[in-house]
């Protein structure tokens, strides 16, 4: 059973919650597929007329907000011990590489690593507990998590939304293949996304590795 069927078997008020809850879940730093959840009940709102967009976008947005401000606290709290923890639990998603490369977009671009980071997958799960860790302002963080929430949740939720409703207006029958293929794009595009970061996230902790030893030399 897919993830469409799991939310078509449930009430309204429960796809609102679940929704938010994976997204909350995934923005504590849990790799779970929250996007994937998102973007099928988005799907799902489109032909069923019991689901309201406004609510999916709404609680996701919610969730985005809530999850990445508590991963931030974690991340205050637990700082490089949590991330060497993650590393050998989750070595895909937090693996010396991925952090290296996180921390020093971080550095770099400050808010804005925050905001955009909301729509690359693994930075999605980074960015609140490394902000906190890091020592990010709160209010700076707090405001780029809930703008790049916002954004993320309720654009996602709106451009999937109306996918699906043009896609019954006039392929009718044939919907679902037309939605099967939206989704697929946009894995293909998560995947690409992830590849490069992972070239650059190698790179950058190449670099780093080489620099140490020309102090070390020195």
């Amino acid at each position: 059973m897919n993830i469409d069927h799991i939310l078509e078997a449930i009430p309204p008020l429960s796809v609102y919650l679940l929704v938010g809850l994976v997204v909350m879940i995934e923005s504590l730093g849990i790799p779970l597929p929250g996007e994937i959840v998102l973007v099928s009940a988005a799907l799902l709102a489109s032909s069923h007329s019991g689901l309201n967009p406004l609510w999916i976008g709404a609680l996701a947005s919610a969730g985005a907000i809530i999850g990445d401000s508590i991963g931030y606290l974690i991340g205050r709290k637990g700082g490089k011990r949590l991330f060497a923890w993650a590393g050998r639990k989750f070595p895909k998603h937090f693996g010396p590489a991925h952090i290296a490369s996180a921390e020093k977009m971080f550095h770099k671009h400050g808010m804005w690593a925050v905001f955009f980071g909301r729509f690359v997958a693994v930075l999605r799960i980074l960015a609140g507990p490394l902000a906190g860790s890091l020592n990010m302002h709160y209010p700076r963080f707090l405001t780029a998590n809930a703008l790049g929430g916002i954004v993320w949740a309720g654009g996602t939720t709106t451009l999937i939304y109306y996918l699906g409703v043009v896609a019954d207006k006039w392929l009718k029958g044939f919907q679902w293949a037309g939605l099967g293929a939206a989704l697929v794009i946009g894995l293909v595009v998560t995947l690409i996304l992830k590849k490069r970061m992972a070239k650059h996230a190698e790179a950058d902790l190449a670099a780093t590795k080489a620099d140490e030893k020309n102090d070390a030399v020195a």
